[in-house]
């Protein structure tokens, strides 16, 4: 297969670039903005939640979640550039000149290898470094102010020297072994309720938890306050960070570490190896998304039925969505290996969307 000419293929690449480009910064612009409100509404009489830190906490949030559109962007953002060429009867005079659709998809596949490889290697360990900056923000302005019960309260149950603990957290500060918003249940050897202790702040060490800014609730004692307060553990460090940092939030060149270190201290690793070879599959998987793209925006809008096209487009992306997320859990659960699972959806869509452009362009 001939490779397109230079000028072609630049003009080709920044027409797929600008727009998914474009399609990326118009979602991340409406998850900002409905992000912002929702933490405006959250903020009410808080103290210290002003506009412009909800603001700047926004948009610490948003790259993380916006990072899951990505492949979505680049699927939306090449039929749109596809379908502009051909509504400009672009693609006609290039088909009339003897280029393939292989040729003029070359530019949209190196397009999208570049985006991925940025998505994985810069964007990632950014919006996973903003993510856990928002999640100390969030634990200092928010944890006094969330209403208990709300449903997604942390708990911990443990046992130390003392007897039997139960600690209920409002926040888990990721990357580490901090809580905030933290009440502790006390227990003696016999079982019997003994205190209450109410803390901003509650920090695992080998063989203790570090309270601060604590206040102690005895049933037979007024209430008392202690800048610092110190609970025996029996709680594994390691554990307790493994649990309350999710794989998303672990940036990309951070993930082998972190998979060494958990698999050091005996703990079961598939989640990070598991969301370490998903990153590595993402360039592929933008790949496929460019020519599942092509087998849906090639055809002449003189030949009309581009609409459901489109829609047929927006299927293959949603099947392929439902096909990621479900070998994603067999692979987290130990069901599929993790590469089979990080690896399938992108190899499998690029091979049905090849074949059926081939179908569509060599009968």
């Amino acid at each position: 297969m001939m490779l397109i000419g230079p000028t072609l293929g630049r003009y080709f690449a920044a027409r797929f670039a600008r727009t998914v480009l474009g399609v990326f910064v118009t979602v991340f612009a409406l998850v900002y903005t409905l992000d912002f409100v929702e933490l405006l509404r959250r903020a009410g009489e808080t103290q210290g939640a002003s506009t412009g830190l909800m603001a700047q906490l926004s948009l610490y949030r948003t790259p993380a979640v916006a990072e899951g559109v990505l492949p979505f962007a680049v699927l939306f953002g090449s039929m749109a550039a596809l379908l502009q060429l051909s509504r400009k009867l672009e693609l006609v005079v290039a088909r009339a000149a003897g280029i393939s659709a292989w040729q003029f998809l070359q530019p949209g596949v190196f397009v999208a290898l570049a985006l991925g490889a940025l998505a994985v290697g810069v964007y990632n360990p950014v919006s996973a470094m903003l993510k856990q900056r928002s999640t100390e923000i969030e634990a200092k302005i928010f944890a006094k102010a969330t209403k208990a019960g709300s449903g997604k309260d942390l708990w911990i149950r443990q046992r130390g020297s003392d007897g039997e603990a139960i600690l209920r957290a409002e926040t888990a500060i990721e990357g580490s072994t901090t809580l905030a918003g933290v009440s502790v249940f006390t227990f003696d050897e016999a079982g019997k309720f003994a205190e209450q202790l109410v803390a901003a702040r509650a920090t695992l060490h080998d063989g203790y938890w570090e309270l601060s800014d604590v206040r102690v609730l005895t049933p037979d004692a007024p209430p008392e306050s202690f800048d610092t307060y110190l609970i025996a553990s029996n709680l594994d460090p390691g554990q307790v960070r493994q649990r309350f940092t999710p794989p998303e939030s672990v940036p990309f060149w951070q993930l082998p570490t972190t998979i060494a270190r958990t698999e050091r201290a005996g703990l079961d690793a598939t989640r990070y190896r598991l969301q370490y070879d998903v990153l590595w599959a993402r360039p592929v998987l933008f790949v496929a998304m460019v020519i599942v793209a092509a087998t849906v925006s090639l055809r002449f809008f003189r030949f009309g039925g581009v609409g459901k096209l489109v829609l047929g487009g927006v299927a293959a992306g949603f099947a392929l969505y439902v096909i990621r997320q479900v070998m994603e859990g067999l692979g987290a659960s130990g069901l599929v290996a993790a590469p089979v699972a990080a690896w399938f959806p992108a190899v499998v869509g690029s091979l049905l969307g090849t074949l059926t452009l081939l179908y569509q362009e060599d009968g």
